[in-house]
């Protein structure tokens, strides 16, 4: 259980960074509210859909390779 929350700490964090340096230029006036919905919606999907599930490939090879 825990192992899942690091991977998807791994995943967001990243994202998260380069998405807000990304939308930076277009952000400075943004209230912080539209600036964290508009980052989630970046991020997530990524996160959920691409990101995530090759972590969790990875660490299965890794487990499995352990064996």
């Amino acid at each position: 259980m825990h192992v899942r929350a690091v991977i998807t700490w791994i995943a967001i964090f990243p994202l998260v960074t380069l998405a807000s340096f990304a939308i930076a230029p277009f952000a400075e006036d943004w209230n912080p509210v539209l600036h964290a919905l508009i980052l989630s919606l970046i991020v997530v999907p990524i996160a959920v859909y691409l990101v995530v599930p090759q972590l969790m490939r990875i660490l299965g090879k890794i487990r499995a390779a352990r064996r």
